[in-house]
């Protein structure tokens, strides 16, 4: 555990608790209340977890000591919604996520469980960036520009199949010679 202006402290966590907690998910954004003995109680984030190259097992986790106003960048899992309800989807449209997490730099006693987008009026065609999502309040995404999150597309097999049967009928006239060509270039 290291940061908030005091020295680094080791610290054992039993390994079942450690591997139930990471089992869970979002262990990389939660914020933990610890209280060490003879420590007063803190606030920390997972920083890291060293992982076992053979067995994929956690042998080592770095801990960042926070304030709840810290300021701090974490990935916020992206879910969306209304998908049933999504034009474009129910005319079979499909759904591509450009991007299931969005590095936000947040206040650390206000971590979001995730952003939520709403499909609900979503068309083929319609491209979902970050301006268009409600973000938490005091969130704010750390790369400066309107990236892409979500696009929902025309079915794949309508739109090849028909630019594959025009190409092949082109291809098949230009390939086959006709009778009379033969005779005259002989």
């Amino acid at each position: 555990m290291y940061g908030g202006g005091a020295d680094p402290l080791p610290i054992n966590i039993p390994f079942n608790v450690l591997l139930k907690k990471l089992k869970e998910g979002r262990f990389l954004s939660t914020l933990f209340n610890l209280k060490v003995e003879g420590h007063d109680d803190v606030r920390i984030i997972c920083r890291n977890v060293q992982r076992d190259i053979v067995k994929d097992l956690p042998t080592h986790v770095d801990f960042m000591r926070l304030r709840r106003t810290t300021k701090v960048k974490l990935f916020i899992p992206i879910t969306f919604e209304g998908e049933e309800e999504a034009p474009g989807i129910k005319m079979g449209g499909v759904l591509t996520v450009v991007r299931p997490e969005v590095e936000l730099l947040v206040v650390a006693g206000d971590i979001p469980e995730s952003i939520v987008v709403d499909l609900s009026a979503a068309d083929i065609g319609d491209t979902i960036t970050i301006s268009q999502v409600d973000l938490p309040s005091g969130a704010k995404p750390t790369i400066d520009r309107d990236f892409v999150i979500a696009n929902i597309q025309a079915p794949s097999g309508l739109s090849s199949s028909d630019d594959e049967d025009g190409e092949e009928g082109e291809v098949a006239a230009d390939a086959v010679p006709t009778a009379g060509d033969e005779d005259g270039d002989e």
